[in-house]
Parts: structure tokens; sequence; C-alpha cells
């Protein structure tokens, strides 16, 4: 991916809050049919002091059977996201000379890719996401709440799969590029939106003007060693 110094982002534990707030993952893959992209949510563990990514997907998705165990892919997962107008800029109204951008954050993940059948692996995967976004809260859906004739019966259907991460890259383009002011403005034109994704880049660009970090230190990720 191409990333200007300014938007560069290296903070691994940045990188990592962003794939498990949004863990929804484009996974590209190469095989005989070509490229192909794949929606597949990950979650995001260490093994050994190595990021795993691990999902799963239905059986009857040929992803398992077209892309070799052992492929090179790329996870690709996005963050908040908007459209920026040069309104929001006060320079444009001395000098006219802005254009509009988008802001955003995202990661992308490069790592090798393997497929699990084993139904005892799969069930624990899928209990860890579960556990990842139902959270501990009372009334939080657990597996366990689904008859285990039911569960024992969907098992089969559904292939694990996992990625041994290699490299991480992030890109956090959040106005940098601008003058303060123009920042600012961005900030208030953003933050004046009902827009949840607005709201939120406003928030991303504010803490990367005042060149802060989100402090993600206190982030549980599940070791399976």
């Amino acid at each position: 991916m191409y990333t200007p110094k300014k938007f560069n982002q290296t903070d691994m534990g940045e990188m990592k809050g962003l794939i498990i707030d949004y863990p929804l993952a484009t996974l590209v893959t190469y095989s005989n049919s070509g490229l192909d992209a794949h929606h597949i949510p990950l979650h995001l563990c260490e093994r050994e002091g190595k990021i795993i990514l691990q999902g799963h997907i239905a059986k009857a998705n040929p992803l398992w059977r077209e892309v070799d165990d052992g492929s090179n892919v790329l996870a690709v997962f996005n963050g908040p996201n908007c459209y920026i107008s040069p309104n929001h800029y006060p320079t444009k109204s001395e000098t006219g000379k802005a254009v509009p951008t988008w802001n955003y954050v995202s990661v992308h993940a490069k790592g090798i890719l393997s497929f699990i059948h084993d139904e005892k692996w799969i069930y624990e995967v899928i209990d860890r996401l579960t556990i990842q976004h139902e959270g501990t809260s009372e009334g939080a859906w657990s597996i366990s709440d689904a008859p285990e004739s039911y569960i024992e019966k969907m098992l089969p259907a559904i292939v694990g799969l996992e990625v041994e991460v290699t490299s991480l890259s992030g890109q956090w383009k959040l106005s940098q590029n601008q003058p303060e002011r123009n920042r600012h403005g961005v900030i208030a034109g953003l933050s004046a939106s009902n827009d949840t994704d607005k709201l939120k880049v406003s928030e991303l660009v504010e803490t990367a003007s005042s060149e802060g970090a989100v402090d993600y230190s206190d982030r549980r990720y599940d070791d399976i060693s």
C-alpha cells in the first residue's frame, strides 16, 4: 500500500486495536482461478510472540479447495472513514486552493494461510469470537446457549482458517498534511454531524493533531500458545 510518511502508522498497539475493533477483513487470495476477495471476521490472538488471525467459513465456500495451504494472503481491515469537504478549511475562503479528500484508517496484514478441519479447534475459535463481541454482560449470548446437538450438526459444515501474520502496515490518513487551522476546521465540521463515522474520524483527527496516541496497552489478546 502506498503510504505517505505523514500518514504512516507504525504503532503495533494501534494496529492491533483497529483489527480488534473492526474485525471484518477483506481476505485477498490468489489461486489458479486468479485473484479473489473474501469478507471474513478474523479474531486476533497471539502464539509464541506471533500475531495470529483466526476465523471460519462454510464448507460450501470453495476458498478452502481452491487456495493451497501455506499460500501468501493479504487481510485488509478498514476502520472509520469519511469524505472531507474543502468547506471545512478556513484557507479555502482565502485562496480557493482546496479540493475534497477522504480520511480513513486502515491496516494491511500479510501472512501465511492454513485451513483447519478439527471440530474442537473450530468450536474454540467460534467461542472466542463470540465472547469478544458479546462481552461478559448479563444476558450475553454464549455458544452453550444453543442445543449441543444443534452445534454438533453445524460443525462438520464449517472449515477453520488461520493466518500467521508476517507483516503489519497501517495508514492513518487524518488531515496531517493540512495546516493546524484547517485540521481544526475538519474537527469542527465533522463533529457537527450525526454520522457515526464522521464523529469517530473527528476524534481521530483531533488525536492525530495533538500528536497523541490511542492507548491500547490494556487491550487483551488471546494467548493460544
